[in-house]
Order: structure tokens, then C-alpha cells, then sequence
């Protein structure tokens, strides 16, 4: 019953004022003439906007994995769940600003990167235009493609930043904080459960007994890679990063050479060999993005 009185626009008043409340009550500890105080603020905020973002890229696959009432309620409110999730970086962005406009020398000087600031510029782009692409007025004047297009873009952008960030804190600063771990940990199950949606979607390979169990190897494969970036990192990075042309688009492509992502991508490939695509009256059925 309180899930049914909690979801839309009811859901996203109630996250929202315990975001904002949560927010109030550390600013009251806040040194504004304290850089260091604002810069934790705005690692604050996203800790609390992660964890939406991992969810709405989750959202519809767990309700092809698991239909139900969980997962169909996730579905019903992933819209609201995403403005939950922009209200949150509005806080970080605020933050931002104060910090860059009163602590100018600071910023430019601890945390200013150009790498960062092209990462987190695209990310505000693109949640600005999902958000205002979220409401009718606006979503009439494009197409069901343009709108799909724009939305799963800036999902998988919005995801990658966040998780790719807390992959570098784990496996490269080995910050050993506890929830660089769990926002890692929640990313990549986030992304991972859409590969495993897609591999349902393309069907079980039946009677290739091999294929499948080379698939299924090169699964397991991407799990261990994923809990030893510390050891392959290193090696990886010096290799991808070898050639001059690499090593400037390191300076301004984001996420290059994307390292964060290599366990997934051959998680997606184990799935790819274990699974074929369903061949039904002569058609390719695909799983949906």
C-alpha cells in the first residue's frame, strides 16, 4: 500500500526533501570560507546522486531478469527516479559554482582538470536536456527515436562517470574508503545486469555445449578482472597510452583509454559467445536496449 501512495510525483517530493534536508543539516557544519569544506560538499552531494543514476540504468533490466511487482514499479517510476537523481547533482552543481566563484585560485589549482571539467561539463549537458526533455511540452517536438536516442546516450554517460571515478578511488588511488567500494560495486552490477538482460534476450545456444562453456568461462573471466584492476592497471594503462596520438586523447576525450570498462566489455562478450539470437519463422529476435 505504500508503495502504491509513493511513486511519481509523490516519490519524487518525498527523495527530494530528504535530499535537500540531508544537505541543510551538513551545511550547517560548512565553512564557506573553507575550500576544502565546499569541495567535501560536493563529493557529498554525489554520493548522494549515484546511487539513482545506478538504478535507472538498472531499471529495465531487472524487470526483464526478475518481472514483478519490485521491478515493475522500478519501471513505472524510473522517470521520477531520474529527477530525484537531477535534483541531487543540482546540489552538486551549486557547489561547483561557489567553490570555483569565491575559491577561484583553489579551484583552478586542486580541483580543476581539463579531463574532469570535459566529463562533468558533457554529464550537465546531458542531464539538462534529459531533464527537459522529461516533460511533455518539450518531448512532443522530437521523435520517439531522437528521444530514446537522447535518453539512453546520456543514462550510459551519466553512469560512466560516476562509476569510472569510483573504479580509479578503488583500484588506482586505493582510497580504501568503504563507499568508493559500494558505489563501485552497485555501478558495475548496475551495467552488468543489462548485459545479462541482453544475453536473455538473445537466447540460450541450444546443443553447443562448448560454445556455451567458453562463453560462461570468459564470464567468470570479466568477474575476476573486475576485483584486480590494482594488479592489470598498470600494465594496461602503460601499453594503451604507449603510442603520442593516446596519449593526447587522454588529455580531452572522456574516459580514454577507458580502462574502468574493460571487464564489462568482456563480460558482454562471454555473453555474446554463450547466447545466439533467437530464430523464430525466419526472424531475428533481439532483446531490447
Amino acid at each position: 500500500m505504500l508503495a502504491v501512495w509513493i511513486e511519481g510525483w509523490r516519490l519524487f517530493a518525498v527523495v527530494s526533501a530528504v535530499i535537500t534536508a540531508f544537505m541543510m543539516l551538513r551545511l550547517v557544519t560548512t565553512d564557506f570560507s573553507s575550500p576544502q569544506d565546499l569541495s567535501a560538499m560536493i563529493q557529498y552531494s554525489v554520493r548522494w546522486a549515484v546511487p539513482f543514476i545506478f538504478l535507472v540504468i538498472a531499471t529495465s533490466a531487472l524487470f526483464r531478469l526478475f518481472p514483478g511487482r519490485s521491478t515493475r514499479w522500478l519501471l513505472r517510476n524510473r522517470r521520477y527516479i531520474g529527477l530525484c537523481f537531477a535534483v541531487a547533482m543540482a546540489w552538486q552543481g551549486a557547489f561547483i559554482f561557489i567553490v570555483s566563484f569565491s575559491h577561484s585560485a583553489h579551484y583552478y589549482s586542486e580541483i580543476y582538470f581539463l579531463r574532469d571539467e570535459l566529463e562533468g561539463s558533457s554529464g550537465y549537458l546531458f542531464l539538462a536536456a534529459m531533464t527537459m526533455t522529461s516533460f511533455g511540452n518539450v518531448r512532443r517536438h522530437m521523435t520517439a527515436e531522437q528521444w530514446r536516442f537522447l535518453h539512453l546516450s546520456g543514462v550510459i554517460f551519466l553512469w560512466a562517470y560516476p562509476f569510472s571515478v569510483y573504479w580509479w578511488n578503488v583500484f588506482y588511488y586505493q582510497t580504501q574508503h568503504w563507499f568508493d567500494w559500494l558505489f563501485y560495486a552497485l555501478g558495475y552490477t548496475a551495467f552488468a545486469v543489462r548485459i545479462l538482460a541482453w544475453g536473455k534476450g538473445r537466447g540460450m545456444m541450444p546443443g553447443v555445449g562448448v560454445r556455451r562453456s567458453l562463453g560462461g568461462g570468459v564470464v567468470l573471466l570479466s568477474l575476476v578482472l573486475a576485483l584486480s584492476g590494482h594488479w592489470w592497471q598498470p600494465a594496461l594503462s602503460t601499453t594503451l597510452l604507449a603510442p603520442a596520438w593516446s596519449a593526447e586523447l587522454e588529455l580531452w576525450l572522456p574516459f580514454w583509454p577507458f580502462e574502468p570498462f574493460l571487464p564489462l566489455l568482456i563480460m558482454a562478450l562471454g555473453v555474446w559467445t554463450a547466447t545466439a539470437e533467437t530464430v523464430t519463422d525466419g526472424s531475428l529476435h533481439r532483446a531490447p536496449a
